[in-house]
């Protein structure tokens, strides 16, 4: 019996990620929000780490290189995309404005990352290596932004704090589809303690 798809330690953490990212869904919809919101940290830190792992990997085919790249930005629109979404409903972002903005969340995360591909695989055929820089906001970053936000529910009222979701995620959503340079951090660098 064989399986279709690439089955080794490059693709553990971006599976992590995914497994985290749809706990932290259920979590959110019981209710659970402070281990939801922490699921969705777990998640940005194995897709920070991904990237570093699959490289490792030195005798990649270009077929597990471009599976690597497409299985990395499926998950991330679940968990960069629809998980803050879900969260955000469960939190109070709903009535007409919610639902458009949860929407506009979403389009501007599938947009960002199906450009990303198409950038990516063009480079990926001139040169090797990770990219230096991003256009636009990386997906990613809600699961910086919003775990941050989310301290505010102790600080701030009810509805004030709904206001403020209704806002990240607009503000992110803009972000993510807005063509300026993003440096890309290098965390091997960052770990090993490289200059």
């Amino acid at each position: 019996m064989r399986f279709i798809g690439f089955y080794d330690y490059t693709v553990v953490l971006t599976y992590i990620s995914l497994f985290s990212s749809v706990l932290g869904m259920i979590l959110a919809i019981q209710g659970r929000f402070t281990l939801a919101v922490i699921c969705m940290f777990i998640s940005g830190v194995c897709d920070a780490f991904d990237g570093v792992v699959a490289r490792s990997k030195k005798n990649r085919t270009e077929d597990e290189k471009a599976f690597g790249m497409h299985i990395d930005s499926l998950c991330d629109v679940i968990c960069f995309g629809v998980f803050p979404v879900i969260f955000c409903y469960c939190m109070g972002v709903d009535g007409i404005v919610g639902v458009i903005l949860i929407f506009i969340y979403c389009l501007c995360a599938l947009i960002r990352l199906a450009y990303f591909n198409v950038l990516e695989g063009n480079r990926q055929k001139k040169e090797e290596g990770c990219n230096k820089e991003y256009r636009g906001l990386p997906v990613t970053s809600i699961a910086i932004s919003l775990p941050l936000i989310y301290i505010l529910k102790f600080l701030i009222s009810k509805n004030t704090f709904k206001v403020v979701l209704h806002i990240i995620l607009l503000l992110e959503a803009f972000l993510f589809v807005l063509d300026f340079p993003v440096k890309k951090i290098d965390w091997k660098k960052i770990l090993v303690g490289e200059r």
